[in-house]
């Protein structure tokens, strides 16, 4: 639904809302130079440093690819919006925008799941012994994708994506410049049915295992080991993802429920218009910054990331001063001793790595 809002004589509004294109374009570029950082570095970190899984990193491993996977689409729909002409052929076009609500809905469950493992493990946590395995989590993670891929798909691949500028024109839009004869009989389905299981159900699942932990959280008898810093760890565990998941998906996904009804036609008159789409680019902006705040969530949720990271860190800081040492010791040591101090280096960074 790429600003699908056709700019020709058949919707009489003529409001224009050219802004969005140069904003997309600043916007999805840094969105792309800070995402694929931030997810290199997940990704490094789940592959190469952290040992230990269980049903949290579970769910991360497969919201990182997720989010990868559309970090990579990036480059394509920013020379799409800097050209305003989509160069790269329909199914290019296709699997970039199945990509983008893969990652969208994709995120959002994802979230979900670790929303629900976590109010498992404080509000039930002996109940819960059974249900939280890591087989458990890849069966989750299994039907997560199964009900992202059946909205996106047939949204990606069974639409006719791609159309041409106008009739005089070589030029091509990608999502765009939809008729409504498709909003009402396919993309109008396609809104409910992503809307009701990618958002709200979610949405309200999250919230109320919000509230359930911040409940279990101030009764005295809960989590006397540890005490009130694993309260304050878990208290800033939720507000870190509620304001996240708030702040990237309520906008879009609220917007997106006026924009159908406006393109149905259930909601008449150029001032509707006029506002879902002065909203929708903004909307949609905030929405991609999704994938450079999930290692926030990473980092905040789970404290084997933060040891992790953490030893990661020393071990790096070690061998900098190491290496420092090594260099102002080597005039006045033999080739042997710096050679067997380069080896106890790599001993110890290896053995750090391999205890988290």
């Amino acid at each position: 639904f790429y600003n699908s809002f056709n700019r020709t004589a058949q919707y009489p509004c003529d409001k224009s809302d050219d802004f969005k294109y140069p904003l997309y374009s600043a916007v999805f570029s840094l969105v792309f130079v800070v995402g694929f950082i931030f997810n290199m570095v997940a990704v490094y970190i789940f592959s190469c440093t952290l040992k230990m899984r269980n049903e949290t990193t579970t769910y991360m491993i497969n919201l990182v690819v997720s989010d990868s996977l559309f970090v990579l689409s990036l480059p394509f729909r920013i020379v799409y919006f800097v050209r305003r002409d989509w160069l790269f052929g329909s199914v290019l076009c296709k699997i970039s925008v199945a990509l983008f609500y893969t990652n969208m809905y994709g995120s959002i469950l994802f979230l979900t799941c670790i929303s629900v493992d976590r109010f498992l493990a404080i509000v039930h946590p002996f109940r819960s012994q059974t249900i939280r395995t890591k087989r458990n989590a890849k069966v989750a993670c299994c039907m997560v994708w199964v009900m992202v891929l059946s909205g996106s798909i047939p949204t990606g691949f069974l639409l006719d994506t791609t159309s041409p500028n106008n009739t005089n024109s070589s030029t091509h839009f990608c999502f765009e410049n939809y008729s409504k004869k498709q909003w009402k009989s396919e993309l109008s389905k396609v809104v409910v049915f992503i809307e009701t299981v990618g958002f709200i159900i979610p949405l309200m699942v999250n919230v109320f295992c919000s509230i359930m932990v911040l409940r279990t959280l101030r009764k005295p008898q809960t989590l006397t080991r540890g005490g009130s810093l694993n309260k304050k760890k878990i208290l800033r565990m939720i507000l870190v993802h509620l304001i996240i998941f708030c702040f990237c998906f309520i906008p879009y996904n609220v917007n997106l429920m006026f924009y159908a009804m406006v393109r149905s036609k259930v909601l008449k008159g150029c001032y509707a218009e006029d506002v879902v789409r002065t909203i929708y680019p903004i909307a949609l902006c905030i929405a991609v910054t999704n994938c450079c705040f999930d290692p926030v969530i990473y980092y905040f949720t789970s404290e084997t990331i933060q040891s992790s990271v953490k030893r990661k860190s020393k071990v790096w800081y070690n061998g900098a001063k190491l290496l420092d040492r090594l260099q102002g010791d080597s005039s006045q040591s033999s080739p042997s001793s710096t050679l067997r101090t380069l080896r106890t280096l790599r001993e110890k960074v290896f053995d750090s790595e391999s205890t988290v």
